[in-house]
């Protein structure tokens, strides 16, 4: 089954995708998964409409609506891709791919909705138990739809890790919903069958159960990159290291991914290099390392410069005390930018500390930790500690 429904949409895509350009590829795959869900959904509807209204089956007509309104989450996400493939414009400079998110959201609320709806109604049927048509017409429509629901997350699976979607994704999990929902009254019916046992609604209140969770789960996996999630921890190593395999690079710091939809990533990020190199060459490397990241990562990336000494022993020394004193607070803190500005009266020394990724302090409150804990340095030092926070998870 999973190999049948994944060759299907292979073929599809063999005829209407193969000539397509490469970024023109996630809409066009979206869109043919999309439409296939709606032609489903819409055949399953018609037939167990028909079984519905011909056995006198209500349980049969009510997952008839429940297939219509899955129709109605295809187009919801066929409506995401055509509109997140759009070309940016003047109000959207970035782009539309995040579209694809909300309508993702969409249908993880439509899941939520029907397993709320589903449980109000298991809990009637367990109050007030009704009978359960369980002729043999009405069980090879429930057959053939779990067969039919089965296929319908196979594709969408697939196609959604291919692409990277979770919108595919939402939609693959309201079929698996669909199909475990359809299975359990299927089972309820052949019980009844065999032994007069009526546990529809008990059948009823674990399905809704199962979909109530897996909604929760498809509405964070949509909402998080909609309030700005973390970026994958490998997709940070990629930037580290293509940014410090070029040998002037000394180090790496504020680094920052702007996520505006599947395939429209933006990086911010300062580099340290020598400051005592041809500024004319810096330039060129940043904007080949700028290009490399395009090229390998599909990002474009905005990197600032940040010259610092390499050369000079006395920064280098006090720069290694600085930064034992930090580290006895705590391991993860990390300094950059260190300065050295010797004044008639005093040394002045400048820095960055970052606050590491997920831990719980305040800026003001780690820079008078560090400045309490340099008081140990002995010398007539002035310190002058700018905090940053991190904004990417590291190793």
């Amino acid at each position: 089954m999973i190999l049948g429904g994944i060759s299907m949409i292979t073929m599809l895509a063999k005829i209407f995708i193969k000539n397509r350009p490469a970024k023109e590829q996630r809409q066009a795959y979206g869109t043919l998964c999309s439409i296939v869900g709606i032609c489903l959904n819409v055949c399953l509807f018609a037939g167990k409409y028909f079984a519905g209204m011909l056995s006198g089956s209500v349980a049969i007509t009510a997952d008839a609506f429940n297939n219509l309104s899955d129709a109605g989450s295809s187009f919801i996400t066929l409506a995401g891709f055509l509109y997140a493939g759009k070309t940016p414009d003047s109000e959207h400079p970035f782009g539309h791919g995040r579209f694809e998110y909300v309508s993702g959201f969409v249908v993880a609320i439509a899941i939520l909705m029907m397993g709320f709806e589903l449980l109000k109604t298991s809990f009637s049927k367990i109050l007030h138990p009704e009978a359960v048509d369980t002729s043999l017409l009405a069980m090879g429509i429930l057959v053939c739809s779990i067969l039919v629901k089965i296929y319908m997350y196979c594709y969408n699976h697939y196609i959604g890790k291919k692409l990277d979607s979770d919108a595919m994704q939402a939609t693959a999990m309201d079929s698996l919903s669909d199909t475990i929902a359809t299975s359990v009254v299927l089972a309820a019916m052949i019980i009844m069958r065999l032994t007069s046992i009526n546990v529809d609604g008990f059948g009823g209140l674990l399905v809704a159960i199962f979909i109530l969770y897996a909604g929760i789960k498809a509405v964070k996996d949509t909402m998080d990159p909609l309030l700005g999630k973390a970026p994958d921890q490998t997709f940070v190593r990629e930037i580290r290291a293509i940014v410090m395999s070029h040998p002037k690079v000394h180090g790496i710091h504020d680094l920052i991914v702007h996520d505006y939809g599947p395939g429209r990533r933006m990086i911010t990020l300062h580099l340290e290099v020598p400051g005592d190199e041809d500024v004319f060459q810096l330039h060129d490397m940043i904007d080949h390392i700028e290009r490399e990241l395009d090229q390998k990562l599909g990002c474009e990336a905005v990197i600032h410069m940040d010259p610092i000494e390499t050369n000079n022993a006395a920064i280098a020394q006090m720069q290694q005390q600085v930064e034992q004193k930090v580290l006895e607070i705590d391991r993860r803190i990390t300094i950059h930018d260190f300065r050295l500005i010797n004044c008639d009266t005093h040394t002045s020394i400048a820095f960055d500390a970052v606050i590491p990724y997920g831990m719980r302090i305040r800026p003001e409150d780690l820079k008078e930790k560090i400045e309490n804990k340099l008081q140990e340095i002995e010398g007539n030092y002035q310190f002058m500690i700018h905090v940053d926070q991190s904004y990417v998870p590291v190793d």
